[in-house]
């Protein structure tokens, strides 16, 4: 039987530059992420991953290159209305006003693109494909950080997103809490065929999901390529990095 056609979308990255107050925080990025594909952005604090992020999903304009989903400017107005993408906060951005349902259907119910008992059906439909079934009543203080990252996930997926960002998705979470997370991440990709670009300090993760990784450093991308293919690049600031004894340290989250 051959595998499904991936439903993800495609992103483009051609050239890109950014500068603050004359410093380069981007210096000529360019590459490529395939529909269905996991791409990991990884890179110790400093390195951009913050400042790529924002300009991948729009919040920023770049000062040369451009980037494109699916074919089309990320500048377009239109383009992130016309595909459907998702954004996995740092923090998971769940309001505690809210119960955990109301807090995965809120898009819905917002932009009342669906009757409430509808809502109702995905919301139960994605906490359960997230472990989480029987958590819909509850309020987010009511849950450890691991299930507070899963329902930013479900949320995610209420949409059926092309294509998903993820924000340190790790961050904050005890190493076997992150595996999960990490896991969840993987079988969410391959069930749903979606693409997801995963922004991270946390190499275990990277490596261990990864189709490809790009590792950044002062704005350019010292390596680009499967996780064997990095971890085998002789570049000794790639290997300081990658034999170094601590965990990077996460950027500020997006705010």
């Amino acid at each position: 039987m051959n595998a499904p056609a991936p439903q993800g979308i495609g992103l483009q990255v051609r050239d890109l530059c950014k500068s603050y107050n004359g410093h380069a925080v981007l210096n000529h990025l360019t590459f490529d992420v395939p529909a269905g594909e996991i791409f990991v952005l990884m890179g110790p604090s400093g390195s951009g991953k913050t400042v790529l992020l924002k300009h991948l999903i729009g919040l920023e304009s770049p000062d040369a290159g451009e980037i494109l989903v699916a074919g089309q400017p990320v500048s377009d107005p239109g383009v992130m209305t016309r595909y459907r993408v998702a954004m996995v906060f740092q923090s998971g951005a769940l309001l505690n006003s809210l119960t955990v349902g109301e807090n995965v259907g809120l898009y819905l119910s917002e932009h009342r693109l669906k009757p409430p008992a509808d809502i109702a059906r995905v919301v139960a439909e994605k906490l359960e494909l997230l472990g989480l079934k029987g958590t819909t009543d509850k309020t987010p203080a009511e849950l450890s950080g691991g299930m507070k990252k899963r329902v930013a996930i479900a949320r995610a997926l209420v949409v059926e997103p092309q294509l998903i960002f993820y924000d340190e998705p790790t961050s904050e979470l005890d190493p076997l809490i992150a595996v999960t997370i990490g896991r969840e991440i993987l079988n969410l990709n391959r069930r749903l065929q979606v693409t997801s670009i995963v922004v991270t300090h946390d190499r275990d993760l990277a490596f261990g999901i990864a189709d490809r990784v790009a590792l950044l450093h002062e704005g350019e991308i010292l390596a680009l390529g499967s996780p064997d293919d990095v971890q085998a690049n002789p570049n000794p600031l790639v290997q300081r990095f990658l034999k170094a004894d601590f965990r990077f340290t996460p950027e500020p989250a997006l705010p």
